[in-house]
């Protein structure tokens, strides 16, 4: 880990804690684990410390707020496997499956329809795996 600047509190432990918080403990394990010693390792720090130790943990947004945020701007990129994730972090922040299709329908509309098209698959299987009964 980096060091923060002088006089304040380092943003790492807090953006840590809220990752896990947001995207579940496994999956901040799998992200933290690949290539910790290289460059992966250092793209993870820089993502925690700065998008959720300084971003997502700001007060001016409550989380479900972020989520319909992040889920557009990956919607817009068509940053599936990431859109993906974050679906899985909408659920937890308390979206349930039909706020999630609105919000890709409503991407549609000013990301294009086949991003949305693509999103609203991705966001179908996700919502699928994560609210199927355990068998």
């Amino acid at each position: 880990m980096g060091v923060a600047e002088a006089g304040r509190p380092d943003p790492y432990p807090r953006g840590l804690a809220l990752r896990r918080e947001v995207l579940g403990d496994a999956h901040v394990d799998r992200a933290l684990a690949a290539d910790a010693d290289g460059a992966g390792g250092a793209f993870q720090e820089l993502v925690t410390r700065y998008a959720w130790g300084e971003v997502w943990s700001r007060d001016g947004l409550d989380r479900r707020t972020r989520s319909v945020v992040t889920l557009t701007a990956l919607i817009a990129g068509g940053h599936q496997d990431a859109l993906a994730d974050h679906t899985r972090a909408a659920l937890r922040n308390g979206l349930s499956a039909e706020e999630l299709r609105e919000i890709v329908l409503h991407a549609g509309v000013y990301c294009g329809f086949p991003a949305a098209e693509t999103a609203l698959r991705v966001v179908a299987r996700v919502v699928e795996e994560e609210t199927r009964p355990p068998a």
